[in-house]
């Protein structure tokens, strides 16, 4: 394992290390000591390596993730994982405002509460939520899932596209042409696949589905150009 001191060492030469690593590395594994609320740690990451922080992060943690796997052991900032591609990103307590934003590919999973604007934009990626999230969840996403253990803050799923939105708990208010949706067989097999990758133990059965009531604009054939 390589053991990388933040605080002494510096943010710089720790992301030019993480980011000069390829798929024939033999530097795995990756320890970060001392985050200390560092910003932008362990971003643009390009390999198959696993990356372990020993603490809370600031903003941007896991941005523009490709094929790595990133474990923070505690809180991260705003942005978390914003326009990650592939791999994993895990948060062991909360993520702050727009967890997962454009987010492609991958899988996020936050094990505490998430704030604001969780998967805002969200393109492709998987993003699990044990805990609660803020107003404005899931604003304009566009494809992948949402899976929200707890409870959803006003206007979840705002403006909608074609994302499914997967909630156990209570949602305050719904967005612009979001509405509840049937669950089907295939959702719950969805859904339960999604759990057990966020390591979660609660019930497929147990959540309502929401997603687009392809009422807006972009959705009527008479406004394509």
């Amino acid at each position: 394992m390589q053991t990388y001191d933040l605080e002494a060492e510096g943010l710089r030469g720790l992301n030019s290390a993480l980011q000069a690593q390829t798929a024939e590395t033999n530097q795995t594994s990756w320890e970060i000591v001392n985050p200390r609320g560092s910003h932008a740690v362990a971003v643009g990451l390009d390999a198959p390596i696993e990356v372990t922080v020993k603490g809370s992060t600031g903003y941007y943690t896991a941005g523009m993730n490709k094929q790595a796997t990133i474990h923070v052991e505690g809180s991260a900032g705003p942005g978390v994982a914003e326009n990650m591609m592939s791999g994993i990103v895990v948060i062991d307590g909360d993520a702050s405002q727009y967890a997962g934003a454009t987010g492609h590919g991958g899988t996020l999973v936050i094990k505490g509460n998430a704030s604001s604007r969780c998967g805002i934009s969200m393109k492709g990626i998987d993003i699990v939520v044990h805990g609660n999230v803020g107003h404005m969840s899931a604003f304009m996403a566009q494809s992948g899932n949402l899976v929200v253990c707890g409870d959803a803050g006003d206007a979840l799923g705002d403006s909608i596209y074609e994302a499914r939105l997967f909630v156990r708990g209570s949602v305050k208010s719904l967005g612009a042409d979001c509405i509840e949706k049937e669950m089907r067989p295939e959702h719950i097999e969805i859904l339960r696949d999604l759990l057990e990758k966020g390591g979660c133990d609660a019930k497929p059965e147990e959540f309502k589905r929401y997603g687009s009531a392809r009422q807006l604009y972009n959705f009527k054939i008479d406004n394509a150009y």
